[in-house]
């Protein structure tokens, strides 16, 4: 494998280590691909997927802009669908990317839509 992908899975299990969702404050999982981001909030006790929004689903897709305009809309998307269930908190899981540009503005997105993190 090459050492960029060797070096983010090491930084993914320290962080995985700490970083645990309950199904009051579930875990902000981030995913982000070249050309599109991915959010979920996972409660991880029951192993189950609470809420997730994406920059590819059809209320987002016509949106227009950057990748991290997109990015902060996703945000706020997976956010109104977890205040809509009642899930107020939540604990950010960066997934081994660096908290800065488009995983940044996801969080300032859910942020800005309810969320405490």
């Amino acid at each position: 494998m090459n050492n960029k992908v060797v070096n983010r899975q090491k930084i993914r299990y320290r962080i995985r280590k700490k970083v645990f969702g309950t199904p009051t404050a579930p875990r902000l999982s981030v995913f982000r691909s070249n050309s599109d981001i991915y959010a979920q909030l996972i409660d991880d006790t029951n192993g189950a997927t609470i809420a997730s929004a994406s920059s590819r689903d059809k209320a987002l897709k016509g949106i227009t802009g950057t990748k991290s305009e997109k990015a902060k809309q996703v945000g706020a998307a997976v956010a109104a669908k977890a205040v809509a269930l009642g899930v107020t908190k939540c604990v950010f899981d960066r997934n081994g990317y660096l908290y800065h540009g488009r995983v940044q503005n996801l969080a300032d997105g859910a942020r800005e839509g309810g969320l405490q993190f």
